[in-house]
């Protein structure tokens, strides 16, 4: 019996290179060696097949029996091989129907989500997309899995096993309406504090510590409204006296279409430092790199 450990795989693709050319100039110059050096070869093949495999003709290397028994099953072993090693070169955008999955928050896809499917509609018109919340099952495991492909946020319990790439930052502002009486007025503590407020809790990110800091910093409790989520915020405020304490990219967002506006926030919040995360066993995947990409390309600042 012939064992795999016993084999070169260099010598099986001269095997297939003589089976299709039958000619060990071609084959050499294929291979970039010399014709020598194929004759070792086909010398070392010949030992291990027990078999001549190829004989001299006038017209060139003609196979033996066992060379045609051979050839078919030793050629799709080596086409599969040679697909596998080439999977991360193998994605193409323009003609995937590949599916992906990413994790991001209700701001996320108010504010990823409209370029990013346009620039899919253009590049790649066959992807399709799936959002959840990192909340929805254990997120480690999930992306581990490749369940999930890409975890967009401020996510800073991915850390062991994890690959993370910057793609922006931004602070948090007070949204109100656009005829609000502190519209034009510079918030300074205590006139923000005496305001109407919506609080939202955003469990599973990192906008939940904004609930805390407030209270710490004298916000009255119980406030008005307390919301999971921040995608109903513009709907609720828009024809409301309540402020309400939300990402810079969200208020940016949502100005125009609600009438809404925002003012510099009086307290000093923490900084929100938006990145990308995948891990580590689709770090070479080629279709993850592609959406990796296409969030760096549209997203960082």
């Amino acid at each position: 019996m012939i064992r795999l450990q016993d084999l070169d795989l260099n010598l099986l693709v001269t095997f297939q290179l003589l089976y299709r050319e039958q000619k060990m100039s071609a084959v050499a110059e294929t291979m970039e060696l010399s014709q020598p050096a194929v004759s070792h070869a086909l010398n070392r093949l010949r030992k291990i097949f027990d078999d001549e495999l190829f004989y001299r003709t006038a017209r060139g290397m003609r196979p033996t029996a066992l060379a045609d028994q051979l050839a078919e099953p030793l050629f799709y072993a080596l086409s599969t091989i040679e697909h596998s090693v080439n999977l991360q070169n193998s994605f193409d955008p323009a003609t995937s129907t590949r599916q992906f999955c990413i994790v991001m928050t209700d701001i996320g896809e108010v504010y990823f989500l409209p370029r990013l499917m346009a620039y899919l509609a253009e590049q790649a018109p066959g992807i399709r997309l799936t959002t959840v919340r990192a909340n929805a099952q254990p997120l480690e495991s999930a992306m581990e899995s490749g369940a999930v492909d890409l975890a967009i946020g401020l996510l800073p319990h991915l850390t062991t096993g994890f690959y993370q790439k910057r793609l922006f930052a931004q602070t948090y502002v007070c949204l109100m309406r656009g005829d609000h009486p502190l519209a034009t007025r510079e918030l300074d503590r205590d006139t923000l504090l005496q305001a109407e407020h919506a609080i939202v809790v955003a469990e599973g990110t990192g906008h939940s510590v904004v609930e805390k800091f407030m209270v710490d910093q004298g916000l009255p409790a119980p406030v008005r409204l307390r919301l999971p989520h921040f995608v109903a915020v513009p709907y609720v405020i828009q024809n409301s006296d309540m402020v309400v304490t939300v990402p810079e990219k969200l208020a940016q967002s949502t100005v125009e279409p609600f009438g809404l506006t925002y003012r510099p926030h009086p307290f000093k919040l923490p900084t929100i430092q938006i990145n990308q995360f995948w891990h580590r066993r689709f770090h070479q995947d080629a279709g993850n790199r592609w959406l990796r990409g296409a969030f760096a390309e549209l997203f960082t600042e």
